[in-house]
């Protein structure tokens, strides 16, 4: 690359980071519904025809904040769970627990990027398959998990499945997690809904006057979790 190809892919980095960072002002000011490129050229000083050579729609400056956040929790999430793996003998409940725990930690510091991924969508937006990879870090860390407990010497303990459910569960570990079995991965899938749902409530205002020390609360409720998914609490009955 010669000096003058990297001087400007420089700026093109910093006049993207700026237009992003602008449209994250406007996020937490405006919500995303009235996200707008005209908005975010004019905060800039820019011409509205320089900021689309930049992402030539609305959508496509969404998806990139989109991305943006998924990976920011995706990474503070693999941190928290790489520290707990690293303690000797750490369990697989000390690791889920440090990842829920990590979650929950962006979310509050991240309020309006974390509406963005997990509130009300957008409406006319329609997320693209780009952000599919960066949307799966989390799943696919608490499946890691949920693995190692099952390959382990505890195993996993099970809920028998309603035979109604019994074809979904099955199609759904086909998908996510052909090693597990059709009860972890129901619980599994269920256990990732109900952690976004707890931090939803929190982050929202729905456990106002109902829940006062959020923090201890929530550590129980993430660990309740991981019982439902069958990573064993003592006394629990193990995979056979």
């Amino acid at each position: 690359m010669s000096a003058t190809e990297g001087v400007r892919a420089r700026a093109r980095r910093e006049i993207t980071a700026a237009i992003k960072d602008e449209a994250r002002r406007q996020l937490a000011d405006e919500g995303a519904a009235e996200l707008s490129l005209r908005a975010v050229a004019r905060e800039l000083g820019m011409a509205s025809s320089a900021v689309y050579r930049y992402f030539p729609s609305r959508d496509d400056l969404l998806t990139a904040l989109i991305v943006d956040a998924y990976d920011s929790l995706g990474a503070a999430a693999e941190a928290a769970e790489a520290k707990a793996a690293a303690v000797p003998d750490a369990s697989p409940l000390v690791r889920w627990t440090a990842v829920c725990e990590a979650v929950r930690g962006w979310a509050l510091a991240h309020p309006h990027e974390y509406a963005l991924i997990y509130g009300t969508p957008v409406p006319g937006y329609r997320a693209p398959q780009t952000t599919v990879p960066a949307a799966s870090r989390v799943g696919l860390l608490l499946i890691g998990i949920a693995r190692d407990a099952h390959r382990g010497p505890a195993g996993l303990s099970r809920t028998p499945l309603p035979e109604g459910l019994r074809p979904e569960a099955v199609r759904m570990t086909a998908d996510l997690a052909p090693d597990l079995p059709p009860e972890t991965v129901v619980a599994l899938v269920a256990a990732w809904a109900e952690l976004f749902g707890l931090i939803g409530f929190e982050l929202f205002g729905q456990f106002h006057r109902v829940v006062e020390d959020r923090a201890a609360f929530f550590r129980h409720a993430a660990a309740r979790l991981a019982h439902e998914v069958g990573i064993a609490f003592p006394g629990a009955i193990p995979d056979a």
